[in-house]
């Protein structure tokens, strides 16, 4: 478990700031008039999660094992997404859940698949 921790340390405190995000009461900002604001919110908090799973798997190991990559970079987050979304509907009063939400954070987990995908092929399959 150590190792774990130590191997992807970003990641950790990224689900922190995700959680703490996720179910803090936010205050009102003028953002709240930008359509749509709160969605490029979590694409980016997702995006920035996936991506740093897919760094520091790819830079930690020499041998990739894909199932483990695609699982823990890909849906572990979108898992995490879902259960924040369904913990934010049943468990607070100042929060909700949308589906919308976690169709932008699909969105960011995917986004940074993509390019995990291209990183991926660049520097492990021309070997």
């Amino acid at each position: 478990m150590y190792k774990l921790i130590l191997r992807y340390t970003v990641s950790w405190l990224l689900v922190a700031g995700i959680l703490l995000a996720s179910f803090v009461r936010v205050p009102e900002t003028p953002m709240e008039d930008v359509p749509f604001a709160d969605k490029w919110v979590h694409i980016l908090m997702y995006f920035l999660l996936s991506t740093s799973l897919w760094i520091e798997y790819l830079r930690s190991h020499t041998r990739i094992n894909y199932r483990k990559l695609c699982v823990g970079a890909i849906v572990l987050p979108v898992f995490m997404s879902g259960a924040v979304e369904l913990l934010q509907a049943w468990c607070t009063v100042t929060r909700s859940g949308d589906w919308l939400d976690f169709v932008a954070n699909v969105a960011g987990v995917a986004l940074a698949s993509v390019l995990g995908f291209a990183w991926y092929r660049r520097r492990f399959l021309k070997r």
